[in-house]
């Protein structure tokens, strides 16, 4: 497979958990929810701190998570483990539960920082995702794919209150629900192949 063709090959694999994991459509209720009372302004302010924010983290844990892992003397096959038993975890949680809970923080456009740059774009299941993602496809790959999605985010944030007149918010929570049985099952895959490495 020429080098072009195996790049695109492994973004495109890249791309679709690393979505799966920042789920950006079954964000769309809190962020509505915390930005409702805002103007334009302000929730242009908060569109813009939560994707510097969450981009700041991802690619800082991208390019120095390894090397902090490899300090401590933690493998590949046990961080595929862990990883996927804390994806697992995730997942489980959102499925069972009817709606994310919406943390109590002041209603200012900070919530663009915590909690929606952090921890609920960029969070567990992201960060793991990510370092999964570059072991199995390389960093660059990884990182064409997590621009991107980051992209998709901003513009799902910046079109919610539309996407929500089509879908509704109840349908924004059952997309959130498929979403997070793809990341149970992307969880799974993870152990698996963790314990095969191991084993």
């Amino acid at each position: 497979m020429e080098p072009a063709a195996t790049f695109m090959h492994d973004f495109i694999l890249a791309l679709i958990p690393l979505f799966v994991a920042m789920e950006p459509v079954g964000l769309i209720p809190i962020y509505l929810a915390m930005t409702r009372a805002m103007d334009k302004g302000q929730k242009r302010n908060v569109l813009f701190y939560s994707v510097i924010t969450a981009a700041a983290i991802t690619i800082a844990f991208l390019l120095v998570g390894r090397a902090v892992f490899l300090a401590l003397g933690i493998t590949i096959s046990d961080f595929q483990i862990a990883g996927g038993l804390i994806l697992l975890s995730i997942a489980i949680v959102d499925i069972v539960h009817t709606a994310r809970m919406v943390p109590g923080v002041p209603l200012t456009i900070g919530v663009g920082i915590v909690p929606i740059g952090t921890p609920l774009i960029a969070g567990p299941a992201a960060l793991t995702t990510l370092l999964m993602l570059s072991d199995l496809y390389g960093f660059t790959a990884t990182l064409a794919a997590l621009l991107v999605n980051l992209v998709i985010v901003w513009l799902v944030f910046f079109s919610a209150e539309k996407i929500v007149v089509y879908i509704g918010e109840n349908g924004a929570l059952g997309v959130s629900k498929v979403i997070s049985l793809l990341l149970a099952a992307i969880a799974v895959m993870m152990i698996r192949r963790g314990l095969e490495t191991l084993f």
